[in-house]
């Protein structure tokens, strides 16, 4: 491992493939010793990772806001510490009932013998995280692999190096590297050409695919979580306040750039302009101006200037454009962008073609909720879909008439601090869970057992084939 410092910035660490080899060695060697860590080792590593968050909060902090620029401290505090903790806390008060064995029913033909399942550690899993929530995506997928009795290595985006170096630290003071090892400084496509026996990589679709395509390689499941164009509907009958209230925290928040943030919105046709005055109000109540600490930075020069393009391609295009917060609308300096509504948009705007992942929120309009759903459903499926609305046959009907990786009703993106509901999308938003039972399943090799009992009826059933055979198949398949 190689590491060059640089003033002003994060030591550059080159975890190069020969480093990672070794690593994934010792682990896999720690597997063979140990295939099947006992509840009590489960218990103390996750109590362990906790130890280290919540002794280190401030370290923490501060290694984020260094990588963004400016982050708002709340939002690590609630988005990335609160959540991580969480699910370890989750992780280890289910852990006993997770592990317990399942007994499974016996077909009647095979009385006296017994069925059950197991769930058994995979062996080594790979954790790729983006930078957009550089804890809580290490930490969350971490929480199922480790309660599994899984080893695991994790590689951090490239944007998030401040805060790698800083967990590799704490992590291998307590931790040694065949159980769990941060590799700062790795480039993506080594680490995740590894032989590991299951991957979990966040980030974008194209990304995904590539990372797929390199796993199957060595025929390792993967689970990718991707994002997408997260629609959100506000239902004829619910309060435009509070619904406004609501979606844009969700949008607000980490300045947008949330891969289960509110994509864009439809509103009914007569109530527009009562979202647009809500929202012009409840942004300008919440931050002073783009350079209000609580706002956060777009994380590099390369998102920014893809932010305002699109807003300008917008522009050019027609739209008419909301900006929410007073006086300056951009800030290089910072790399802030005001939260906009973006409205009069229409399918060859780039707003509409790609995920935005930042603080620009595309506003529609509808007469008939079937044209809002037709519309969503014409599209890629999302990670998350949300739709404000007090009526439960509404409720039902966007919940049954589109297919999303999660739903929330009357709010946006909390559901991922819910951890005993499984996260995941489907199709273009991904494949595969972390947290609660369906995370720990994801990564344990669920094995079936059959136990045959000492007299088995199926020794009629082998030859030499005669009357008893035949007498049994009868009855067995008619």
């Amino acid at each position: 491992m190689t590491i060059m410092t640089v003033p002003g910035a994060a030591p550059a660490v080159n975890t190069n493939a020969e480093d990672l080899l070794s690593v994934f060695d010792m682990q896999k060697q720690a597997c063979r010793r140990n295939p099947y860590p006992d509840l009590k080792e489960r218990h103390n590593n996750l109590a362990k990772l906790e130890s280290i968050l919540l002794d280190n909060q401030q370290a923490i902090i501060d290694a984020i806001a260094r990588d963004y620029g400016t982050r708002c401290r709340q939002e690590t505090q609630f988005a990335e510490l609160f959540i991580s903790l969480d699910s370890l806390r989750y992780a280890r008060k289910n852990l006993k009932k997770m592990m317990k064995p399942e007994r499974r029913s016996v077909s009647v033909w095979f009385a006296g013998a017994s069925n059950r399942v197991i769930a058994q550690p995979k062996g080594i899993v790979g954790v790729v995280t983006p930078w957009n929530y550089p804890l809580l995506l290490s930490i969350s997928p971490l929480a199922s692999a480790l309660a599994a009795g899984n080893r695991c290595m994790v590689k951090l985006a490239a944007n998030s190096q401040n805060l790698c170096l800083l967990l590799n630290n704490l992590v291998s003071r307590e931790f040694p590297r065949d159980t769990l090892a941060f590799m700062p400084g790795a480039k993506a496509r080594e680490f995740s050409s590894l032989p590991f026996d299951h991957l979990v990589f966040t980030g974008s679709a194209d990304t995904g695919k590539t990372v797929m395509r390199t796993a199957a390689d060595h025929l390792t499941p993967v689970t990718l979580e991707l994002g997408g164009k997260s629609p959100t509907i506000i239902g004829e009958d619910f309060d435009i306040e509070l619904a406004a209230e609501r979606v844009l925290f969700a949008k607000s928040f980490n300045a947008g750039q949330t891969c289960i943030a509110p994509d864009y919105l439809f509103v009914p046709e007569h109530r527009l302009n009562d979202f647009v005055t809500a929202a012009k109000s409840i942004v300008a109540k919440r931050y002073q101006s783009i350079s209000d600490g609580c706002y956060t930075s777009i994380i590099d020069n390369k998102a920014y200037e893809r932010l305002s393009i699109t807003l300008e391609d917008a522009n050019t295009k027609g739209a008419t454009l909301v900006p929410l917060l007073p006086g300056d609308t951009h800030s290089p300096e910072l790399r802030k962008i005001s939260p906009h509504l973006v409205l009069n948009v229409h399918d060859d705007m780039t707003i509409m073609q790609e995920e935005i992942f930042g603080p620009l929120f595309p506003v529609m309009t509808y007469r008939n909720l079937d044209d809002a759903l037709n519309y969503i459903n014409d599209r890629d499926r999302p990670l998350a879909l949300y739709v404000f609305s007090n009526r439960k046959e509404v409720q039902k009907k966007v919940l049954y008439g589109t297919l999303s990786g999660g739903m929330v009703i009357n709010d946006c993106i909390q559901h991922v601090a819910q951890h005993d509901l499984p996260f995941g999308g489907i199709g273009n938003s991904g494949m595969g869970h972390y947290h609660g039972p369906e995370g720990f399943r994801e990564m344990s090799k669920m094995r079936p057992v059959f136990k045959q009992w000492r007299y088995p009826g199926g020794a009629l059933l082998q030859p030499p084939y005669g009357k008893a055979f035949d007498f049994l198949i009868k009855r067995m398949i008619k």
